[in-house]
């Protein structure tokens, strides 16, 4: 049975109904651990979706989402703090003029950082999409880590490697959540849309989509503003939850995690991205036992920093091998899709 346009329209409200009741709910009664691990996979949720973009629904292969996260997360910060608590973090060498006035709402500042981060993403997308494949991989791969170092030296701007520290906690659910459920909807838009088609038909074949009168170069570089530009939204979420930032918190093993998840779930799969990106934060938090001593029938094992890592390594590779395309695939969640399956699996 097809669900007619009306009464997916139904479903879809009531759904985003139920799941901000549900928000509201764990904002409120959750325990506090359980609430940051949710905030967490809201924001691996925004950064994957807007990775997939570029990596998946584009073919675009980039290992810059931690610098463009970073560009945002230091950029909102330096918006939303107050003047006194710019004043006690740049103890060494002060803040430029006017950063150390300024003080502007947080959703406000999140805009700003994914706004800079998107020209940053125009500024690196430019010229670096007239490569492809491992070649684009380190290019953007160097575009993070120079990102990294040059934070690393802008005492007057970043406050070097000593970075930001008791930074106000707005990040909450309402926050993640919102933040990755307009993140879901913009891009899901984009590829139904006829630049999504344009975008999926360079990913399939670049010389016949060019011979086809498709601009490349104005669809990769689309491409890789709207992903940066949620990057650098999830970064200044992320800077707010962990109340600090610093150069080294945004290194390249936090793009391997990001591109980990898309793997995982699919590349070109919004719905595997949203899984796995869940999946991916609660696991990481349980998974910690891992690197700490164990007692195993009398022998002491040490604890090993990167267990976790290894494990979803693990994991990545079995995945690869049996499912080439990911848990997902190309596949997403509809209301066709759901109603198909019920009808298959009566009670």
């Amino acid at each position: 049975m097809i669900v007619n346009k009306k009464t997916k329209l139904i479903l879809t409200i009531a759904s985003v109904l139920v799941f901000l009741l549900l928000i509201g709910l764990a904002e409120s009664f959750l325990d506090p651990f359980l609430r940051r691990i949710l905030n967490v996979a809201g924001i691996y949720v925004i950064l994957a979706v807007s990775l997939n973009l570029i990596n998946g629904f584009t073919g675009q292969f980039s290992l810059g989402h931690a610098g463009f996260m970073a560009i945002g997360a230091y950029t909102a910060a330096l918006l939303y703090m107050s003047p006194a608590l710019k004043a006690m973090n740049f103890f060494i060498q002060p803040l430029i003029w006017p950063l150390s006035e300024i003080q502007i709402p947080f959703f406000f500042a999140l805009i700003v950082g994914g706004a800079v981060a998107a020209v940053a993403g125009f500024a690196v997308g430019a010229p670096c999409l007239r490569v492809g494949g491992d070649y684009l991989a380190i290019v953007t791969f160097g575009f993070a880590e120079i990102i990294r170092v040059i934070l690393n030296n802008l005492q007057g701007i970043t406050n070097g490697p000593l970075g930001l520290k008791g930074l106000p906690t707005y990040t909450n659910l309402w926050w993640t959540w919102g933040w990755a459920l307009f993140t879901i909807y913009f891009i899901k838009k984009l590829v139904d849309s006829s630049y999504g088609r344009a975008l999926k038909s360079i990913r399939e074949d670049e010389v016949a989509a060019e011979a086809m009168g498709i601009n490349l170069f104005k669809h990769k570089t689309l491409a890789f503003v709207v992903g940066a530009f949620f990057a650098g939204i999830g970064g200044g979420l992320l800077g707010s939850l962990l109340m600090t930032i610093d150069p080294n918190s945004f290194n390249i093993n936090l793009t391997f995690q990001i591109v980990m998840i898309i793997l995982l779930g699919g590349l070109g799969s919004i719905t595997g991205s949203i899984v796995m990106g869940v999946t991916f934060a609660f696991l990481m938090e349980f998974l910690r036992f891992v690197e700490s001593p164990m007692n195993v029938f009398g022998m002491v094992i040490p604890g090993i920093a990167g267990m976790r890592m290894l494990i979803f390594a693990v994991i990545l590779v079995i995945t690869v091998i049996f499912f080439r395309r990911g848990l997902f695939g190309q596949k997403e969640f509809s209301w066709d899709w759901f109603s198909r399956t019920g009808r298959r699996n009566p009670e």
